[in-house]
């Protein structure tokens, strides 16, 4: 059998587009808090950009509400101007080393605007299951042609490459359609 092949391996990559999509899902605004919703946001600290959960602690006392507590006082306003540039439309309210964030209501036009970014990252996750079927299936047609792996082997594994991206495929379509009910519908 094929030494070279693994469908292991295979399912695996295409587990991880589906893991990164997750977590661009995740932190996308849907009107509800959620301390996913900062990881985006890069924080000059210190001379570098780190991200947000590296220099404060972010946290979920109401629904409409994200608490970030700083760690280090000289920090706040760093994190406070980083929130403020991201694309989020948040305001942060600071007191003391706490910096506190409302989220507003979404527009009907904003919930559209986050539709299609979700859209977008799914569309990312189709196209990189895709390439990792593309790899598998360069490597089945590479062992064929060395006399490695038979026609029918060849054909058998194709199969099942095509099996598992269906299966992931139709995963990201349904991690899609929740948060697009999610976004359009809070």
């Amino acid at each position: 059998m094929a030494n070279d092949f693994d469908l292991g391996d295979i399912k695996r990559r295409m587990q991880g587009a589906l893991n990164a999509l997750k977590h661009d899902l995740g932190s996308l605004r849907t009107g509800r808090a959620s301390p996913n919703l900062l990881d985006p946001i890069q924080v000059d600290a210190y001379g570098a950009a780190m991200p947000i959960n590296q220099v404060a602690t972010v946290s979920v006392p109401e629904p409409r509400l994200l608490s970030v507590q700083v760690w280090d006082r000289a920090m706040v306003h760093a994190v406070e101007k980083a929130i403020r540039d991201s694309d989020l439309g948040l305001n942060p309210m600071t007191e003391g080393q706490v910096i506190r964030l409302r989220i507003p209501e979404m527009t009907e036009q904003r919930r559209k605007e986050m539709a299609k970014v979700a859209h977008k990252y799914a569309e990312e996750a189709r196209i990189a299951i895709r390439h990792v079927r593309r790899d598998g299936i360069d490597v089945l047609k590479k062992l064929k042609k060395d006399g490695t792996m038979s026609e029918d082997d060849e054909r058998r594994n194709e199969d099942q490459v095509q099996k598992a991206t269906d299966q992931s495929i139709s995963e990201v379509d349904n991690l899609l359609a929740t948060k697009e009910k999610e976004i359009m519908h809070v």
